[in-house]
C-alpha cells in the first residue's frame, strides 16, 4: 500500500509540474490593442484580419483602441499587460518609428511576432506625362538635382523611405513638401505642385486608373503584378525596403505552444477567401501573409534601418 501511495504521490507531482500543454488556448476572449480610432486604416486592417480569426481560434477578439503619440500610447499599454498570454497588438510601420526614435521603452524582444496581415510597398509615383516617366530617368534625374518630392507629413515612412533610398543610391537627397495625408500627395502629384509623390498603390488608385499617375520605383525586392511597369529598388541597384505593415505580435512571456497556435490559426483566418479580398480591394495579394520568422525579421529590419535616419534627420 505504501509503495502504491508513493507511485500515485510521484505521478501527482510529474502531472503538476508538466508544463501546461495549449490544448485548450485560447481559453478567453483575446484583446487586440490598435493604436487607431475607429474607422482608421489600422482599426480596419486588424478587424479584417481578425474577422475569420474569432472562428478558427474559438474565442472571441475585441478591438482596444488606444490612441495617441502615434502608436506609444498602445505600445505602452501593451508593455504594461506582458504578462497577459490573451494580448495581441497590430504593429505597424509607425511603431517603428516611434521605437527607433526612443520615444517608447517597449523593445523588439518584449514582442512575440506572430503573423503578418499586409506589406504595401512605398512607391514613388510621378504624373504620366512627367520627364521623369520611368524608373530610369526618374533615378537619372536624382543624381544631378534635388527632385521634389510629396510626402505625408514629415518624421513619417514617406520621408525616412525617401531620405535612405537617396543615400543607399548615392543620389542627392530630394526636397520634401510635406502634405496631410496619401490622399492630398496624390492630388498635389496630378495639380504639378511635386514632381514624385511617395505613395502606397490604393492612395493613388483612381489617378493610376485615371492615367493621371504612374508608377515608378517600387521600394522592394519584389515586383508588383498589378503594376508592370514600374521597377523595384533592388532591380535598380539600391537595395532598400520599406512598406507600410501592419501585423500581429504577442508579449514575449507567452510560451512556444501559445504562439505556434496563434500563429497557425491567424494564418489560415488571413489565407480565407475573405480577407484575401480585401487584401485585393486596396491592390494587394496573398504575399502580404506571411508567419512569425519573415514577419519577425522585417519588424527587426525595419526598426534598426529606422534608427540611424531619424538621427541623422534630426528627429531622434
Amino acid at each position: 500500500m505504501k509503495t502504491i501511495l508513493k507511485m500515485t504521490a510521484a505521478a501527482l507531482v510529474v502531472l503538476t509540474a508538466a508544463p501546461v500543454i495549449a490544448d485548450d488556448y485560447p481559453s478567453k476572449t483575446i484583446e487586440v490593442i490598435t493604436h487607431a480610432g475607429a474607422g482608421g486604416g489600422t482599426d480596419v486592417t486588424t478587424r479584417m484580419m481578425m474577422l475569420r480569426g474569432r472562428r478558427v481560434l474559438g474565442q472571441d477578439m475585441v478591438v482596444v483602441n488606444k490612441r495617441g503619440g502615434a502608436g506609444v500610447v498602445a505600445m505602452n499599454y501593451f508593455q504594461s499587460n506582458i504578462d497577459n498570454d490573451h494580448l495581441l497588438m497590430t504593429f505597424t510601420s509607425g511603431h517603428a518609428i516611434q521605437m527607433a526614435a526612443g520615444k517608447t521603452g517597449l523593445k523588439l524582444e518584449d514582442m512575440r511576432p506572430i503573423a503578418r496581415g499586409t506589406d504595401d510597398p512605398q512607391i514613388f509615383m510621378t504624373r504620366c506625362d512627367s520627364a521623369y516617366n520611368s524608373p530610369e530617368k526618374l533615378l537619372e534625374a536624382m543624381k544631378g538635382t534635388a527632385v521634389k518630392f510629396g510626402t505625408a507629413n514629415l518624421g513619417d515612412i514617406d520621408q525616412i523611405s525617401t531620405y535612405v533610398f537617396a543615400k543607399e543610391g548615392g543620389l542627392i537627397q530630394p526636397n520634401i513638401v510635406p502634405f496631410s495625408g496619401g490622399g492630398e500627395v496624390a492630388t498635389q502629384l496630378v495639380a504639378g505642385s511635386v514632381d514624385v509623390g511617395v505613395l502606397n498603390l490604393a492612395e493613388a488608385a483612381s489617378q493610376i486608373d485615371a492615367g493621371d499617375i504612374c508608377p515608378q520605383i517600387i521600394l522592394s525586392e519584389n515586383p508588383m503584378s498589378t503594376i508592370p511597369n514600374a521597377k523595384t529598388s533592388h532591380a535598380l541597384g539600391v537595395p532598400v525596403s520599406f512598406s507600410t505593415i501592419r501585423g500581429f505580435v504577442a508579449p514575449a512571456t507567452i510560451s512556444d505552444e501559445q504562439a505556434a497556435i496563434l500563429e497557425e490559426k491567424l494564418l489560415k483566418a488571413m489565407r480565407h477567401s475573405a480577407y484575401q479580398a480585401f487584401l485585393n480591394s486596396v491592390g494587394l495579394d496573398a504575399s502580404s501573409v506571411v508567419g512569425a520568422d519573415a514577419w519577425g525579421k522585417q519588424m527587426s529590419d525595419m526598426v534598426k534601418a529606422m534608427g540611424p535616419a531619424l538621427e541623422e534627420l534630426g528627429m531622434k
